[in-house]
């Protein structure tokens, strides 16, 4: 290894929490194994259920793969600190890390999007619902937001790689959050903040802005509808998606700013809870919520464990 990088990080856990780690350790676990068994039944219901092969459902399914991909990539090393001691990463498989936890935080952010406008042609223009969210269509929105998590990313990791590291290789995370690791470089991370910020604003906003502008159509539309029970059926297909979206926003903007711009009466433990609290409880939560909103898929799921046909 390069004199420059450590051959391995030590990931020191929760720090200032150390005393409850056990405790911590069996709560991820448990928010991780509700996560696994939500998102895989979700995906089996829709794979197995041909009524639901719509490009609602697609989407949905799309949102639970990036949700088990997205919890995977930490919760098990999370559980090996707490469980087994196992603190080394080696610092490439900290570089991978990085990679999939932004690559598929972005990639949902992306499918969210596309879920708005799924909603947005569904009832504003339902003439045109399966023209316009056709199979090709969905393929390709697939690909581009693949692609552009690809190349949004890849730059965090070269930045990260760039640091020297000639001091301490000790992380106080629970997993290789980038600028946790940054912060432990012998130079100017001044390149790395902005970096950040500047993804921030262009994705991030502009995705909340669009989602918002699709959401100011749909509540036109909904308003012009000439019943209440009308406008309350038809939103109500909403509420799970911005449901949704506020549980994945929330903790990923918090913890983005605490990391840039670290506040003194914020305790440091308090920055690891909210990154875990992001990559595992909109994945926990994300199923709950559409199987308790979302009619068919709660008739399949019942279905499914009766028995039934």
């Amino acid at each position: 290894m390069s004199k420059f990088h450590p051959d391995y990080f030590l990931l020191m856990g929760i720090p200032g929490l150390e005393y409850c780690h056990l405790q911590l350790s069996i709560v991820f676990f448990i928010m991780y194994v509700l996560s696994l068994m939500g998102n895989s039944t979700l995906l089996l219901v829709v794979g197995i259920t041909e009524s639901l092969h719509q490009p609602m459902y697609i989407f949905l399914s799309m949102l639970s793969v990036g949700d088990i991909l997205l919890s995977s990539t930490t919760v098990p090393k999370t559980l090996s600190i707490f469980w087994f001691g196992s603190h080394r990463i080696s610092f490439n498989g900290c570089l991978i890390q990085i990679f999939f936890i932004h690559f598929f935080a972005l990639t949902e952010l992306s499918v969210l999007l596309i879920m708005a406008y799924d909603r947005y042609i569904a009832i504003c223009h339902p003439m045109y619902y399966m023209t316009r969210l056709s199979a090709s269509f969905i393929r390709v929105v697939i690909v581009i937001s693949m692609a552009r998590s690809v190349v949004i990313v890849v730059p965090i990791v070269l930045l990260a790689r760039r640091l020297p590291y000639q001091k301490s290789n000790v992380i106080q995370h629970t997993y290789c959050e980038h600028m946790a690791m940054a912060r432990l470089a012998t130079a100017d991370i001044t390149v790395n903040i902005i970096y950040g910020i500047v993804i921030m604003v262009c994705i991030s906003v502009m995705d909340l802005f669009l989602i918002a502008m699709s959401y100011v159509f749909i509540v036109r539309a909904v308003m012009a509808l000439s019943t209440s029970s009308a406008r309350r059926k038809t939103f109500s297909t909403c509420v799970s998606h911005i449901c949704v979206i506020v549980l994945f926003y929330v903790p990923a903007f918090f913890s983005f700013i605490t990391h840039r711009i670290p506040h003194k009466n914020i305790p440091p433990y308090v920055h690891i809870l909210v990154a875990n609290i992001y990559v595992l409880v909109p994945p926990m939560m994300n199923p709950i919520i559409y199987g308790v909103r979302t009619k068919e898929i709660r008739q399949r799921i019942l279905l499914l464990f009766s028995g039934k046909k």
